[in-house]
């Protein structure tokens, strides 16, 4: 693969994903991603800051996604129906050609303390960007952080869920059924 070819980003996502499957992440350096990517580290440096952003890429895209679809959702939706909007449209992002890769990225980051550190810090920051959207919507405290944490719960377990291969299901399916089943649990707590 050439230099000049597009998709650098791309191609550098997959690169140090193969090569932290394959002889872990802290022994992997930027030089061999951007090596197994035909690129230069220079190129690397370009796109993300160390090799720990490169698992993490799509954050703030995600994050726009889901204070968008708050944001547009009708007037009249509830907090958690404001929410179920935000987790279609991030939903809808991950196409089944996206599966394995969750898979492969999943594995990973249970293999790593520093990298579940920034997956935690992913997962606030989306949370943060529907709790402000929803505080937007003049949805008062604590109400917005709780639906909020809520999406964010039912996202991240339904991409647990969908990223291991026997589940065949869509992930906006598994997002929404997560979100049934934690507004239900909510009922529970007395």
């Amino acid at each position: 693969m050439g230099r000049w070819e597009p998709n650098a980003r791309l191609r550098l996502v997959r690169a140090a994903l193969d090569l932290f499957t394959e002889q872990g992440y802290d022994t992997t350096t930027v030089n061999e991603i951007a090596e197994r990517a035909g690129l230069t580290k220079t190129t690397f440096f370009r796109h993300f800051p160390d090799k720990r952003e490169v698992l993490f890429a799509g954050q703030a895209t995600h994050s726009r996604l889901l204070a968008e679809a708050v944001a547009a959702a009708p007037g009249s939706a509830t907090p958690l129906e404001a929410v179920t909007a935000a987790l279609d449209a991030i939903s809808a992002t991950f196409t089944s050609d996206h599966r394995e890769f969750a898979a492969r990225l999943q594995e990973v980051v249970a293999g790593n303390s520093e990298l579940q550190e920034r997956a935690a810090h992913k997962r606030a920051g989306m949370a943060a960007a529907m709790r402000e959207a929803l505080i937007g919507r003049d949805v008062p405290e604590p109400t917005a952080t709780l639906a909020a944490e809520l999406g964010v719960l039912a996202f991240f377990r339904a991409f647990a869920r969908w990223s291991d291969p026997a589940d065949q299901r869509t992930i906006t399916d598994l997002a929404r059924r997560e979100l049934d089943g934690l507004r239900a649990a909510t009922g529970t707590l007395g």
